[in-house]
């Protein structure tokens, strides 16, 4: 034990809010691109890039193309993981958002069936899948980076910081989405992808600025960098992996039923249960609450544990898959937004705000980076595909089946929870606070 070793646990690095902040902004604009694409595809790209005469057929090939970015992010999780374990956290970070920014403006430029007929749908998913490489390596540097600069005890405070950037993001996509739905012509799902060319130079900026991570800096200096952290990690973690992949599941599973689905259900059909303009309101209220209740339920973690706050969350994806549909069934605008509110803000960001250190105190130092980005991103390959799946059972089974598919990944959830180690108890607390003092 050293003296700046006791000191970075009892008030983490110099950098420690800088970082939080510059991985928030660059998982603000990861999020923006990315969920961007959801709206899209539920509002437009049956007419824009599939000319399918079956609203329903071109809807499920727009969640197909969605799916496709989903399930290149396990690639892109085990590319950057390894890549953190051994070059470092910082190059991940800039090279994923870089690669995310130009993918995203080239779809808003991409041409449409029309113009070029099949060749508009093979170029979407070829860039999909570059999306879906860039996503899958972001996550893992920007959430490790924050955890390995934060005080010990402030944890899930700082890593709910970046966690945040997930409905911030969803907050400018929608905001894009609802003023570009103004434009009566291709601008209106063209605009939010031109616009990120804007957020990703920022965010470059900002990041070009974060300093290395100090624990991979003192992993590297002692030469406890391991030669393979993905064998390592597969060898000795494979457990611990699919828990998180299940944890995930439930938070992930539900936010794009709510998010991406819903959307659809809500505005599709001969008599559609709201307009456009409610949903998105929906999806706009919640993710602005979402951005100060994801920040508060990562300090709530810090203070009873990781476990508590995971459970009760997913025990209310689970109660709440049904009473979400009757709601808003009901047509009524304040319902609809009130649903959102609850499945987003509370529900979606109590899983949320724990993840960050929840997943990164599951793994060792010279392998955090593979383990958690692995488990984190293979679950988002499976989640992915649920707008597809709630979609398919929609058309036999109607709301009732996408509720048994809400309630099916809280499920996953509960279980996931029961079987997986707290690692921030009252023993461990307190073991950091003895540490703390011996250092004093």
């Amino acid at each position: 034990m050293t003296t700046s070793q006791v000191s970075r646990a009892r008030d983490g690095s110099p950098d420690k809010l800088r970082t939080a902040i510059g991985s928030a902004v660059g998982t603000t604009i990861e999020n923006y691109d990315f969920l961007a694409y959801g709206t899209a595809a539920a509002l437009y790209f049956n007419a824009v890039f599939f000319h399918s005469d079956d609203p329903a057929i071109g809807l499920i090939l727009g969640f197909a193309t969605f799916g496709v970015g989903f399930a290149a992010r396990p690639l892109g999780g085990i590319i950057g993981g390894y890549l953190g374990d051994k070059i470092g956290r910082k190059p991940v970070l800039v090279g994923a958002l870089l690669m995310m920014g130009i993918s995203t403006v080239a779809i808003g430029a991409l041409p449409t069936y029309e113009q070029v007929g099949l060749l508009a749908p093979i170029l979407l998913t070829l860039i999909r899948i570059i999306q879906g490489l860039a996503f899958g390596a972001e996550w893992g540097g920007a959430i490790l980076m924050t955890f390995e600069h934060a005080p010990w005890k402030q944890r899930g405070r700082y890593t709910a910081i970046p966690q945040a950037g997930v409905p911030f993001g969803l907050l400018l996509a929608n905001l894009v989405f609802l003023w570009s739905s103004t434009f009566d012509s291709e601008l209106a799902w063209r605009l939010p992808f031109l616009f990120s060319a804007v957020l990703i130079i920022a965010g470059l900026i900002i990041r070009a600025k974060v300093s290395e991570s100090p624990e991979f800096v003192d992993t590297k200096t002692a030469g406890l960098t391991v030669k393979n952290p993905l064998k390592e990690v597969f060898k000795n973690d494979w457990r611990t992996i699919l828990r998180v992949i299940a944890l995930r599941l439930a938070e992930s599973g539900g936010f794009y039923v709510i998010v991406t689905f819903m959307l659809s259900y809500l505005t599709s059909g001969d008599e559609p249960l709201a307009e456009r303009s409610t949903a998105l309101t929906g999806l706009i209220v919640a993710a602005a609450i979402g951005i100060v209740t994801t920040m508060l339920f990562g300090r709530l973690s810090d203070a009873i544990g990781r476990k508590p706050v995971y459970l009760v969350g997913s025990i209310l994806v689970m109660v709440f898959a049904f009473p979400m549909f009757l709601l808003v069934n009901t047509g009524v605008p304040i319902l609809i937004i009130l649903v959102y509110i609850i499945g987003m803000a509370i529900i979606h960001d109590m899983l949320a705000g724990t993840q960050g250190a929840w997943f990164s105190e599951l793994f060792s130092t010279n392998t955090r980076s593979s383990g958690a980005s692995i488990g984190y991103q293979f679950s988002a390959a499976i989640s992915g595909f649920i707008p597809l799946i709630a979609t398919a059972v929609a058309i036999p089974l109607g709301w009732g089946g996408v509720a048994l598919v809400y309630l099916g990944v809280g499920l996953l959830g509960v279980i996931g929870t029961l079987v997986t180690r707290e690692t921030w108890g009252k023993a461990k607390r307190d073991e950091v606070d003895a540490f703390i003092r011996s250092g004093a």
